[in-house]
Formats: structure tokens, sequence, C-alpha cells
């Protein structure tokens, strides 16, 4: 069986890492999909990275697993009645479906998807939000992320990226 964890990974962090990794350890989930949501979106403080950016720092962080994982890019509709057909539209076929939001509980439980609920992982400190905020802030988030998400950010220049972002009237 295939799974699906949905997130913007704004940055791919180590609470991320974590569930991704119990999802693995489901006796009946083969291969993971790491759905990157707002591929559409950066260049913002809300949004910094690109979906390639995403992608690669997913793809590296989990290189190394038994469990195959995909990470693909999905645009938002913002059509929330045709999200789930376009969710499965960009990505290999699932059967079941990891999230805590409650938009996306309701919208694959509707469709008569199995959804499971994903674990959190000290939520306070591996939060997107946090590691931007800290990255902003000139603080540690270095120890919140993967190695190979750091080796990203700063090959693409992501902390001066979002520097020179905050305050802008477009984030």
């Amino acid at each position: 069986m295939r799974g699906l964890y949905v997130g913007r990974f704004q940055p791919f962090h180590k609470g991320h890492e974590k569930v991704v990794d119990r999802i693995s350890e489901d006796e009946d989930v083969e291969e993971v999909v790491v759905a990157v949501g707002s591929a559409q979106r950066s260049h913002t403080t809300r949004n910094p990275f690109t979906a390639g950016e995403r992608v690669s720092m997913i793809t590296k962080t989990l290189e190394d697993r038994e469990t195959t994982v995909y990470a693909i890019p999905v645009e938002d509709l913002n059509r929330n009645a045709v999200w789930t057909t376009h969710v499965r539209s960009m990505c290999p076929p699932f059967e079941v479906v990891y999230s805590n939001n409650p938009l996306i509980v309701r919208l694959f439980e509707e469709e008569g998807t199995e959804v499971r609920r994903s674990p959190m992982f000290e939520r306070d400190r591996f939060s997107g939000s946090e590691i931007r905020r800290r990255m902003l802030e000139d603080e540690d988030w270095r120890s919140l992320v993967p190695d190979a998400v750091e080796n990203v950010v700063d090959e693409v220049g992501g902390v001066g990226r979002l520097q020179d972002l905050d305050g802008d009237d477009n984030s």
C-alpha cells in the first residue's frame, strides 16, 4: 500500500522527517508519497522556498530510507470540491492519507479514502513558522532541520532570501 502525506514543507524539518519515518513503520505501507503543497508559491516570508527546492530538501533527506518515498509538487486549486481529484492526478496512486489538517481530513474522508492521524513531534520547536522566524532573527534554525535541508538552504541562499523578503508588501 502507498500512503500520502501532504504539507507545504517551508522548510522540511526534523518533525516532518519523523512523520515520514513513522508512516514508513506502518506494516501495510510500502511507499510514501510526500505531496509538496502550494507548489506555485515561493519568494514570500510564509513560502520562501520554491517547489523544486522543497523537493530537493525532501529527496536528499530521505534518499537512504528502505521505504520508497516520492516527493511530488502539487499546486493549489482554491476549489476544495475538486482538490482531492487534483491531488490524485498529480501523485502516484495511494490508498491512505496521513494528516491532522481538518480540511484535508474532511475532503479525503468525503471521497471515501482512509485517513490516519499523523503523529506530531515537538510541534512548538519543529514548525516551519518557528524555523523561518529563527532564520529572520539570526537564531539557531540549523538544529531543527536535517543536514540535507541545511545544505539546500545554504546552496540557494535561503536565509538571505527570507531576510530580504521580510517586510515586502507581497509577503
